[in-house]
Protein backbone atom coordinates (compact mmCIF):
# COMPACT_ATOMS: atom_id res chain seq x y z
CA UNK A 1 0.00 0.00 0.00
CA UNK A 2 1.60 3.39 -1.02
CA UNK A 3 1.96 5.94 1.71
CA UNK A 4 -0.91 8.63 0.48
CA UNK A 5 -3.34 5.33 0.71
CA UNK A 6 -2.62 5.02 4.86
CA UNK A 7 -3.28 8.72 4.62
CA UNK A 8 -6.41 8.62 3.61
CA UNK A 9 -7.33 5.50 6.08
CA UNK A 10 -8.45 6.72 9.56
CA UNK A 11 -5.42 5.29 11.83
CA UNK A 12 -7.69 5.91 15.07
CA UNK A 13 -9.45 3.02 14.45
CA UNK A 14 -6.62 0.57 15.18
CA UNK A 15 -6.32 2.69 18.72
CA UNK A 16 -9.61 1.52 19.07
CA UNK A 17 -9.34 -1.53 17.50
CA UNK A 18 -6.46 -2.25 20.21
CA UNK A 19 -8.81 -0.90 23.38
CA UNK A 20 -11.28 -3.49 21.59
CA UNK A 21 -8.73 -6.66 21.72
CA UNK A 22 -7.94 -5.57 25.19
CA UNK A 23 -11.14 -5.17 26.84
CA UNK A 24 -13.15 -8.17 25.05
CA UNK A 25 -16.65 -5.57 25.15
CA UNK A 26 -17.97 -2.88 22.89
CA UNK A 27 -19.22 -1.45 26.31
CA UNK A 28 -15.96 -1.45 28.20
CA UNK A 29 -13.94 -0.06 25.22
CA UNK A 30 -16.89 2.84 24.98
CA UNK A 31 -15.86 3.85 28.58
CA UNK A 32 -12.09 3.61 27.91
CA UNK A 33 -12.42 5.65 24.86
CA UNK A 34 -15.09 8.06 25.93
CA UNK A 35 -17.84 7.16 23.02
CA UNK A 36 -21.43 5.65 23.74
CA UNK A 37 -21.86 2.17 22.65
CA UNK A 38 -23.76 2.98 19.99
CA UNK A 39 -20.42 5.06 19.00
CA UNK A 40 -18.66 1.86 19.59
CA UNK A 41 -20.20 -0.38 17.70
CA UNK A 42 -20.22 2.41 14.48
CA UNK A 43 -16.27 2.00 15.45
CA UNK A 44 -16.56 -1.92 15.04
CA UNK A 45 -18.23 -1.95 11.61
CA UNK A 46 -15.66 0.72 10.31
CA UNK A 47 -12.91 -1.85 11.29
CA UNK A 48 -14.80 -4.54 9.91
CA UNK A 49 -15.12 -3.07 6.37
CA UNK A 50 -11.30 -1.42 6.44
CA UNK A 51 -9.68 -4.85 7.36
CA UNK A 52 -12.21 -7.10 5.52
CA UNK A 53 -12.73 -9.75 8.62
CA UNK A 54 -15.77 -9.67 11.42
CA UNK A 55 -12.80 -9.17 13.46
CA UNK A 56 -14.93 -10.74 16.40
CA UNK A 57 -18.05 -13.20 17.71
CA UNK A 58 -19.82 -12.73 19.95
CA UNK A 59 -20.27 -15.47 22.95
CA UNK A 60 -22.59 -13.73 25.96
CA UNK A 61 -21.42 -10.14 26.89
CA UNK A 62 -18.34 -11.24 25.96
CA UNK A 63 -16.17 -10.76 22.60
CA UNK A 64 -13.97 -13.60 21.02
CA UNK A 65 -11.18 -12.37 18.33
CA UNK A 66 -11.19 -13.89 15.22
CA UNK A 67 -7.75 -15.47 14.20
CA UNK A 68 -7.38 -12.50 11.83
CA UNK A 69 -7.97 -10.12 14.75
CA UNK A 70 -5.64 -11.92 16.80
CA UNK A 71 -2.75 -11.34 13.97
CA UNK A 72 -3.56 -7.79 13.61
CA UNK A 73 -3.11 -7.63 17.55
CA UNK A 74 0.43 -8.88 17.58
CA UNK A 75 0.82 -6.65 14.35
CA UNK A 76 0.10 -3.27 15.70
CA UNK A 77 1.40 -3.32 19.34
CA UNK A 78 4.71 -2.12 18.50
CA UNK A 79 3.84 0.67 16.00
CA UNK A 80 1.35 1.75 18.71
CA UNK A 81 3.76 1.54 21.17
CA UNK A 82 6.11 3.89 18.79
CA UNK A 83 3.32 6.78 18.56
CA UNK A 84 2.16 6.80 21.79
CA UNK A 85 6.45 7.11 22.71
CA UNK A 86 6.23 10.03 20.15
CA UNK A 87 3.23 11.98 20.43
CA UNK A 88 4.38 11.61 24.44
CA UNK A 89 7.73 13.80 24.57
CA UNK A 90 7.28 14.81 28.50
CA UNK A 91 8.02 10.89 29.18
CA UNK A 92 11.40 11.06 27.92
CA UNK A 93 14.37 9.95 30.83
CA UNK A 94 17.37 9.75 30.26
CA UNK A 95 17.82 6.19 31.77
CA UNK A 96 15.61 4.66 28.44
CA UNK A 97 17.33 6.81 25.89
CA UNK A 98 18.99 4.56 23.41
CA UNK A 99 19.20 7.66 20.70
CA UNK A 100 22.61 7.91 18.62
CA UNK A 101 24.31 11.56 18.85
CA UNK A 102 26.49 13.57 16.57
CA UNK A 103 28.84 16.21 17.80
CA UNK A 104 30.99 18.42 15.75
CA UNK A 105 34.60 19.51 17.85
CA UNK A 106 37.29 20.76 18.27
CA UNK A 107 40.43 19.04 18.91
CA UNK A 108 40.84 21.00 22.26
CA UNK A 109 37.53 20.29 23.50
CA UNK A 110 38.36 17.00 22.64
CA UNK A 111 41.09 16.91 24.45
CA UNK A 112 40.16 18.93 27.52
CA UNK A 113 36.20 19.79 28.09
CA UNK A 114 34.20 16.69 26.91
CA UNK A 115 36.39 14.25 28.77
CA UNK A 116 34.83 15.84 32.11
CA UNK A 117 31.07 15.69 30.19
CA UNK A 118 30.98 12.12 29.69
CA UNK A 119 30.95 10.14 32.73
CA UNK A 120 27.85 11.81 33.53
CA UNK A 121 26.48 11.28 30.45
CA UNK A 122 26.94 7.64 30.19
CA UNK A 123 26.06 7.68 33.73
CA UNK A 124 22.48 9.29 33.34
CA UNK A 125 21.67 7.58 29.52
CA UNK A 126 23.96 4.13 29.66
CA UNK A 127 21.90 3.01 26.87
CA UNK A 128 23.08 6.58 24.32
CA UNK A 129 25.79 6.32 21.27
CA UNK A 130 27.84 8.73 20.92
CA UNK A 131 29.98 10.10 17.64
CA UNK A 132 32.79 13.05 17.42
CA UNK A 133 32.96 14.80 14.54
CA UNK A 134 36.02 17.47 13.19
CA UNK A 135 34.58 20.70 13.25
CA UNK A 136 34.74 22.35 10.15
CA UNK A 137 34.48 26.19 11.35
CA UNK A 138 33.79 27.31 7.23
CA UNK A 139 31.08 24.90 7.23
CA UNK A 140 29.44 24.75 10.49
CA UNK A 141 26.25 25.56 9.43
CA UNK A 142 26.56 22.98 6.81
CA UNK A 143 27.51 20.27 9.30
CA UNK A 144 24.56 20.90 11.90
CA UNK A 145 21.68 20.91 8.68
CA UNK A 146 22.22 18.73 5.99
CA UNK A 147 24.91 16.71 7.71
CA UNK A 148 22.66 15.85 10.45
CA UNK A 149 25.34 17.21 13.93
CA UNK A 150 23.53 17.39 16.70
CA UNK A 151 25.45 20.00 17.80
CA UNK A 152 28.79 21.58 17.67
CA UNK A 153 31.43 22.91 20.91
CA UNK A 154 33.49 25.53 19.43
CA UNK A 155 34.76 28.97 19.55
CA UNK A 156 32.68 30.36 17.15
CA UNK A 157 34.35 33.01 14.50
CA UNK A 158 31.76 35.81 14.18
CA UNK A 159 27.81 35.43 14.01
CA UNK A 160 26.49 31.94 14.35
CA UNK A 161 22.92 32.71 13.25
CA UNK A 162 20.53 32.19 12.92
CA UNK A 163 21.83 28.71 14.51
CA UNK A 164 21.30 28.88 18.41
CA UNK A 165 24.13 29.67 20.70
CA UNK A 166 24.89 28.90 24.68
CA UNK A 167 28.21 30.36 25.88
CA UNK A 168 29.61 27.63 28.19
CA UNK A 169 32.54 29.46 29.43
CA UNK A 170 36.31 32.08 29.03
CA UNK A 171 39.31 29.92 27.36
CA UNK A 172 42.03 31.58 28.41
CA UNK A 173 45.73 30.59 26.86
CA UNK A 174 49.09 29.53 28.70
CA UNK A 175 52.21 28.24 28.15
CA UNK A 176 54.45 25.23 29.12
CA UNK A 177 58.12 24.58 29.38
CA UNK A 178 59.79 21.69 30.44
CA UNK A 179 60.91 21.36 34.25
CA UNK A 180 64.41 21.25 32.48
CA UNK A 181 63.62 24.17 30.68
CA UNK A 182 66.32 27.48 31.22
CA UNK A 183 63.71 29.27 32.65
CA UNK A 184 61.48 26.76 34.64
CA UNK A 185 62.69 28.73 37.39
CA UNK A 186 62.74 32.46 35.89
CA UNK A 187 59.66 34.70 34.67
CA UNK A 188 58.50 34.26 30.93
CA UNK A 189 59.40 37.36 29.57
CA UNK A 190 58.12 38.83 25.96
CA UNK A 191 61.31 38.87 24.61
CA UNK A 192 61.75 34.95 25.59
CA UNK A 193 58.54 34.03 24.22
CA UNK A 194 59.18 35.66 20.30
CA UNK A 195 63.18 34.50 20.66
CA UNK A 196 62.79 30.86 22.02
CA UNK A 197 61.63 28.30 19.71
CA UNK A 198 58.03 28.02 19.94
CA UNK A 199 55.43 25.54 19.27
CA UNK A 200 51.41 25.81 19.33
CA UNK A 201 49.55 23.40 19.95
CA UNK A 202 45.44 22.94 19.69
CA UNK A 203 45.06 26.28 18.79
CA UNK A 204 42.58 26.78 16.07
CA UNK A 205 43.24 29.62 13.40
CA UNK A 206 40.41 31.83 15.35
CA UNK A 207 42.65 32.37 18.02
CA UNK A 208 45.95 31.97 16.33
CA UNK A 209 44.40 35.49 14.60
CA UNK A 210 43.87 36.48 18.14
CA UNK A 211 47.40 36.05 19.53
CA UNK A 212 48.73 37.02 16.41
CA UNK A 213 47.08 40.75 16.65
CA UNK A 214 47.90 41.21 20.63
CA UNK A 215 51.54 40.65 19.21
CA UNK A 216 50.57 42.73 16.09
CA UNK A 217 53.35 45.13 17.03
CA UNK A 218 56.00 42.64 17.47
CA UNK A 219 58.58 40.80 15.59
CA UNK A 220 57.62 37.35 14.49
CA UNK A 221 57.64 34.67 16.57
CA UNK A 222 60.41 31.70 16.39
CA UNK A 223 57.65 28.83 15.66
CA UNK A 224 59.01 25.68 15.05
CA UNK A 225 55.93 23.15 15.59
CA UNK A 226 52.10 23.47 15.21
CA UNK A 227 49.71 20.56 15.81
CA UNK A 228 46.48 19.25 16.99
CA UNK A 229 47.70 17.41 20.24
CA UNK A 230 50.83 17.86 22.98
CA UNK A 231 52.19 14.52 22.17
CA UNK A 232 54.13 16.28 18.79
CA UNK A 233 55.75 18.65 21.31
CA UNK A 234 56.30 16.14 23.95
CA UNK A 235 58.94 14.22 21.40
CA UNK A 236 60.93 17.72 21.24
CA UNK A 237 60.31 18.90 24.53
CA UNK A 238 63.73 17.65 25.94
CA UNK A 239 65.40 18.31 22.59
CA UNK A 240 65.12 22.07 22.70
CA UNK A 241 64.52 24.80 24.54
CA UNK A 242 60.65 25.19 23.08
CA UNK A 243 58.07 27.18 24.55
CA UNK A 244 54.55 25.64 23.89
CA UNK A 245 51.45 27.77 23.64
CA UNK A 246 48.30 26.13 24.62
CA UNK A 247 44.63 26.77 25.95
CA UNK A 248 44.86 27.10 29.40
CA UNK A 249 43.06 24.37 30.66
CA UNK A 250 45.35 21.71 28.68
CA UNK A 251 48.03 23.51 30.37
CA UNK A 252 46.23 22.37 33.65
CA UNK A 253 45.87 18.94 32.86
CA UNK A 254 48.81 17.89 31.10
CA UNK A 255 51.81 19.94 33.40
CA UNK A 256 51.92 17.47 36.49
CA UNK A 257 51.39 14.52 34.27
CA UNK A 258 54.58 15.59 31.64
CA UNK A 259 56.63 17.06 33.80
CA UNK A 260 55.85 20.39 32.49
CA UNK A 261 56.09 24.35 34.01
CA UNK A 262 53.20 26.33 33.46
CA UNK A 263 53.91 30.15 32.46
CA UNK A 264 51.67 32.96 32.12
CA UNK A 265 51.26 34.51 28.25
CA UNK A 266 54.12 37.62 28.72
CA UNK A 267 51.21 39.44 27.24
CA UNK A 268 47.83 41.23 27.31
CA UNK A 269 45.57 38.89 26.29
CA UNK A 270 41.94 38.66 26.60
CA UNK A 271 40.18 34.39 27.31
CA UNK A 272 37.91 34.26 24.90
CA UNK A 273 34.29 32.61 24.74
CA UNK A 274 33.79 28.71 24.04
CA UNK A 275 30.36 28.04 23.09
CA UNK A 276 27.40 25.26 22.53
CA UNK A 277 25.78 25.70 19.25
CA UNK A 278 22.85 24.03 17.52
CA UNK A 279 20.25 24.16 14.78
CA UNK A 280 16.71 25.02 16.03
CA UNK A 281 15.32 21.66 14.22
CA UNK A 282 16.53 20.06 17.32
CA UNK A 283 15.22 22.98 19.38
CA UNK A 284 11.89 20.61 20.67
CA UNK A 285 13.55 17.22 21.46
CA UNK A 286 13.55 16.16 24.63
CA UNK A 287 16.51 14.13 24.23
CA UNK A 288 18.53 16.77 22.45
CA UNK A 289 17.45 19.56 25.15
CA UNK A 290 18.62 16.97 27.91
CA UNK A 291 22.29 16.36 26.41
CA UNK A 292 22.66 19.76 25.77
CA UNK A 293 22.09 20.57 29.48
CA UNK A 294 24.30 18.10 30.58
CA UNK A 295 27.32 19.53 28.29
CA UNK A 296 26.88 23.05 29.62
CA UNK A 297 26.45 22.20 33.50
CA UNK A 298 29.33 19.61 33.28
CA UNK A 299 31.77 21.84 30.79
CA UNK A 300 30.36 25.11 31.93
CA UNK A 301 31.47 24.17 35.35
CA UNK A 302 34.98 23.31 34.55
CA UNK A 303 36.10 25.99 32.38
CA UNK A 304 34.77 28.25 34.63
CA UNK A 305 36.87 26.67 37.67
CA UNK A 306 39.98 25.98 35.32
CA UNK A 307 39.79 29.94 34.83
CA UNK A 308 39.48 30.89 38.85
CA UNK A 309 42.02 28.42 39.37
CA UNK A 310 44.74 29.53 37.03
CA UNK A 311 44.10 33.15 37.54
CA UNK A 312 42.52 34.09 34.27
CA UNK A 313 39.37 35.63 34.97
CA UNK A 314 38.58 38.66 33.95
Amino acid sequence: MELEEVYRRDLNLLVALKVLLEENSVSKAALRLNLSQSAMSRILGRLRDMLGDPLFTREGQHLIPTQKALELSAQINQPLESLRQLLSPNDFTPQHCDQHFLIATTDYAMQTILPYALPKIYEQAPNISLEFAPLQHENLFKQLTTEKVDMAICRPIGSVSPLKQQVLGLVGVSCLVSKNHPLAQSTLTLDDYLTLPHAMIAISDGVKALLDSALVNQRERHLVLRAYHLEAALAIVDKMPIVITVPADLAYLVAERYDLVIKPLPFEFTPFDYSLIWHSRCDTSAAQSWLRGVVKEECGDLISKRINDMGFAH
